[in-house]
Parts: structure tokens; C-alpha cells; sequence
């Protein structure tokens, strides 16, 4: 993982007495693990090893020639070809038959890919940026901590929390979301970690914590663009971010370890989400970092912008 070396500047100094530092621009990078890589990109797609299998996918920021012959996109095991934007229905194309799940590890962590309707196959490599992060940071508190996980999909940073010893709240809108991530539980044999597993809109769940005087010492939070909750409740992320952001932060222990904030797929700058972030952690001091996460190909080739972020945690 590499840092770019960033703006400083500090936020104004809240109620309490406390300032923020803030850091911004921060590119977080990785170049994968034994598991994935990210072999080519190019003309609007992307080449990645995932697992046991080589896959092409859309990638509309990738508006450069592909480095490596054709014949090495042309040899895939599988291609997406979509329909529409990057979450309408498509469809794969294998030149043989795949199974339609797969196992793959990340740092001792088993779960398993799948291919989707919407070309996504259960993991976005570029988060173990994140997960590294805040393994750490749970670590570091040495004392019990609890996370909440919001949009949390099939699971990993579920998982990597609760492996480095987090009680852990997983909120996802999708039944199949949640099923999958109680399988990569399964698959990685840590039946015993205690998350809890909660299929509900995150807004609403969050405002109920938030009603209920319920406090976590660490918030991951991952929204879509645009989503459905499990009852049809809509969500923007221009909208309903804010809203939804500032309520996490209400829901920040009195000894808080971190939040993690990643923005996919949509039109903006990074700073967009830091001057939100910042705004809205102003009285809780700490530092935040903010910019963008990076997947550098293999053998130190390009670099791919993949998502905005920002993170916070108490101390540097």
C-alpha cells in the first residue's frame, strides 16, 4: 500500500476544543495479492485474475491502448458484456463452461467469487486497502470493539473485522447479499466470530441505533449511487449521504476507533465527500484522509482509479 504525498490542512476547531487534521489528496494504492490481479487495461475494459479464473470487464475510466496483446484479452475465461450502464443486467461469455462459484482467499480469509448479472463477482479488490486499515485500527484499541458495516455486500470487511477481534453488525437492503456473506463465513470456517447478519435498509436501521442510544466504536460505510431497501425505499447518494453520514457520526462511541466512507460510480470529485466528511467530524477532532483508491496493474504497470473515499480515525 502506497500514499501519495498529500495536501495538509487543518479544519476549524469545533466545540469541543478539538481539531481536525485533514489530508487530502490521498491515493491508496494496492497492487493485489496472490488471489487477484490486475493484469491489463485498456479501451474501455479491464483484465483481472481472480482466483483460478482470468475475467474481462467494462471499465469506462480506462481510455488508454491495452499494454498487452489481444490475444491475451481473447484468451479470458469469462467477459462481461453489458447492457446499458454498469448496473443493468448483462450477460457473461465463456469460451468453456465455469462454475459459477469459486473459491478465493485474502489473507487467510476464505470466500468465494460468483459470477453476476451485473458484472461485479463479490469482491472489489481495491478495498483491502481499507481492510488492512482497520484491521489495524481494531487491533490498536486493545479493548472491545463494535462495528457496524453499512451496504456491506458478500462480507469481507465483515469478516476481516470480526477476525481481528470487532463484534461486528453487518447491514445489507439484498436477502442474496446476506446469504452470501453468511456462506463466506461458512467457507472461511469462522462460524464463531460473532457478527450478526441484518437484512434491512441502512437509513432506517441507522436512525433506530441512533433512537435507541446504541454506540459502535467503528462505521464502514459503502453506498451505491442508487439503491432499493428490502421494502422499496429509495436511495441517492447526493440526497441521502448527508443525512445518513451525519447520523453515523452520532453513533460514534465516546472512544471511537474509525469510519470509512467509499463512494462508487458516480460524478464527483473526491472532494465532495471530504468537505461532507470534514464537516460533518469537525467536533470529533482526529485526522482525515481523503481522495481516491487505486489498483495498480501487475508488474508496477498503470494505475486505475476505481473509487472516492474518506476515513477518519481519532489519532494520525
Amino acid at each position: 500500500m502506497q500514499k501519495a504525498s498529500p495536501t495538509l490542512r487543518k479544519a476549524t476547531t469545533g466545540n469541543a476544543g478539538r481539531s481536525l487534521t485533514a489530508r487530502a489528496p490521498v491515493m491508496l494504492e494496492t497492487a493485489g495479492w496472490p488471489d487477484y490481479a490486475l493484469l491489463d487495461t485498456g479501451g474501455g475494459r479491464k483484465l483481472e485474475r481472480f482466483g483460478r479464473y482470468r475475467i474481462v470487464r467494462p471499465e469506462e475510466q480506462a481510455i488508454w491502448t491495452p499494454r498487452l496483446p489481444a490475444a491475451e484479452w481473447d484468451g479470458a475465461d469469462a467477459t462481461f458484456v453489458g447492457i446499458g450502464d454498469d448496473e443493468a443486467d448483462g450477460r457473461w461469455r465463456m469460451p468453456r463452461r465455469l462454475k459459477d462459484t469459486w473459491p478465493m482467499t485474502y489473507d487467510g480469509i476464505d470466500f468465494l467469487g460468483r459470477f453476476t448479472s451485473f458484472r461485479h463477482v463479490g469482491v472489489f479488490p481495491e478495498q483491502a486497502t481499507h481492510w488492512q486499515w482497520l484491521a489495524e485500527q481494531i487491533r490498536q484499541a486493545r479493548r472491545p470493539t463494535r462495528v457496524l458495516n453499512l451496504f456491506a455486500y458478500t462480507g469481507i470487511a465483515s469478516l476481516v473485522a470480526a477476525k481481528a477481534g470487532a463484534e461486528v453488525v453487518h447491514i445489507d437492503a439484498s436477502k442474496k447479499a446476506i446469504g452470501w456473506a453468511r456462506e463466506n463465513q461458512t467457507v472461511a470456517r469462522l462460524g464463531d466470530l460473532p457478527i450478526r447478519w441484518i437484512c434491512e435498509d441502512a437509513a432506517k436501521f441507522v436512525g433506530r441505533e441512533v433512537r435507541r442510544g446504541n454506540r459502535y466504536d467503528g462505521i464502514i460505510l459503502d453506498p451505491p449511487k442508487f439503491g432499493r431497501g428490502p421494502k422499496g425505499e429509495a436511495w441517492d447518494i447526493f440526497d441521502d449521504l448527508p443525512d445518513l453520514l451525519r447520523a453515523c457520526v452520532g453513533l460514534l462511541s465516546d472512544t471511537p476507533a474509525f469510519l470509512i466512507l467509499t463512494a462508487y460510480a458516480i460524478r464527483a470529485s473526491f472532494l465532495s465527500i471530504h468537505e461532507l466528511s470534514a464537516e460533518c467530524l469537525a467536533e470529533a477532532g482526529g485526522t482525515l484522509e481523503s481522495g481516491e483508491l487505486v489498483i495498480r496493474e501487475e508488474d508496477g504497470g498503470r494505475a486505475l482509479s476505481t473509487s472516492l473515499f474518506s476515513r477518519w480515525s481519532p489519532n494520525g
